[in-house]
C-alpha cells in the first residue's frame, strides 16, 4: 500500500474539519441551552430545540465524517467491504437523527398550531431528507448486495459520488436558512437587526458550519488523497466492467491505477515476446 501524497496537508485539514465540526455541534448545544430554554419533549419550544441539535450533529457533522471516511489513510489496509459498512453505518445514524429532528419540529408546529412546510427552509430540508434516504437505499442495493452486477456498480458510482456531495451541500443550505429564520422569528426585543449577543453567537455557528462543509468538500475532491485500488483488483474485468474494490473519484477517474503496475505489466509482455523470439530461433 503506497503512502499518501501530501500527508501533512491532509492531516492538517482533517484535524481542522474535526475541530470545526465539533465546535459547530457544541455551539448548537450552547445556543439551545443558554439562549433557548434547553431541551425537552413536551410539544413546546424545548422539543423544537432538538431540531437544530440533531440536524447539526447528524445531518452535518456525522454525514461529513461519512463522506471523508474513505480518505483516511489509516483505513487503507482495511477491506473495502468493511469501509463500505462503516460509510453506510455513519450515513444511517445521520438519517435517523435527521428523521427524529423532523418529528420534533412537526410535533412542535402541530401543538402550537403553526403551519408546516411553507418556508424555503422547510422545502430545502425536506428535499434533502428525501434524497438522502433514496441515496442510502440505492447505495445499499448497489454496493452492499453481492448479487449486484459490477457493470451496474460502475454506472451508479459517479452518480452516487456527485449526489452525495450535492445532498451535503443542500443540507448545509437548509441549516443556514433555518438558523436565520429562527433568529428572525424569535429575536424581537432586542431585534436581530441590532446584532444582539444571541444573533452574533448564532451567526458564528453558521460560519462554523460553512467552513466545515468547505473543508469536507476540499478533502474529498483531492485526487491524491483517494483510497488506492486494492492490490488484487484489475482495472477491467473481461466483460469490460469495473471490479469490486475499484474506487471512483469526483475528478472522474476510475480506480487508482498505479503507473508502476502498468509499466511492470508492459515490461513483462516485452520479456515474454523476447523469450518467444529466442525459442523460435532455436528451433530454426
Amino acid at each position: 500500500m503506497k503512502a499518501m501524497q501530501g500527508y501533512c496537508g491532509f492531516l492538517g485539514l482533517l484535524v481542522s474539519a474535526l475541530l470545526v465540526g465539533f465546535l459547530a455541534v457544541l455551539f448548537t448545544l450552547v445556543w439551545v441551552v443558554h439562549y433557548r430554554e434547553g431541551l425537552g419533549w413536551d410539544g413546546g419550544s424545548q422539543e423544537f430545540n432538538w431540531h437544530p441539535v440533531l440536524t447539526v450533529t447528524g445531518f452535518v457533522f456525522i454525514q461529513g465524517l461519512a463522506i471523508i471516511v474513505y480518505r483516511l489513510p489509516w483505513t487503507w489496509k482495511c477491506s473495502k467491504l468493511l469501509m463500505k459498512f462503516i460509510h453506510a453505518g455513519l450515513n444511517t445514524i445521520a438519517l435517523i437523527l435527521a428523521i427524529i429532528s423532523l418529528v420534533a419540529v412537526f410535533d412542535f408546529h402541530n401543538t402550537k398550531n403553526i403551519p408546516n412546510m411553507y418556508s424555503l427552509h422547510s422545502w430545502i430540508g425536506l428535499i434533502a431528507v428525501i434524497f438522502y434516504t433514496s441515496q442510502l437505499l440505492l447505495g445499499f442495493l448497489t454496493f452492499l448486495l453481492p448479487c449486484t452486477p459490477p457493470a451496474l456498480r460502475a454506472f451508479i458510482m459517479p452518480i452516487h459520488v456527485y449526489s452525495g456531495l450535492l445532498i451535503f451541500g443542500t443540507v448545509i443550505a437548509a441549516v443556514l436558512t433555518g438558523v436565520t429564520e429562527k433568529l428572525i422569528f424569535t429575536l424581537k426585543n432586542p431585534a436581530y437587526s441590532t446584532l444582539p449577543p444571541e444573533g452574533i453567537f448564532v451567526n458564528t455557528l453558521g460560519i462554523l458550519i460553512l467552513v466545515f462543509g468547505a473543508v469536507v468538500f476540499w478533502i474529498v475532491t483531492r485526487p491524491q488523497w483517494k483510497r488506492p485500488t486494492e492490490p488484487n483488483a484489475k482495472l477491467l474485468q473481461p466483460n469490460g466492467s469495473t471490479p469490486e474494490g475499484t474506487d471512483y473519484s469526483i475528478t472522474g477517474d476510475f480506480g487508482n491505477v498505479d503507473k508502476s503496475d502498468e509499466d511492470g505489466e508492459a515490461a513483462a509482455r516485452k520479456r515474454n515476446l523476447k523469450l518467444d523470439e529466442v525459442g523460435q530461433r532455436s528451433t530454426m
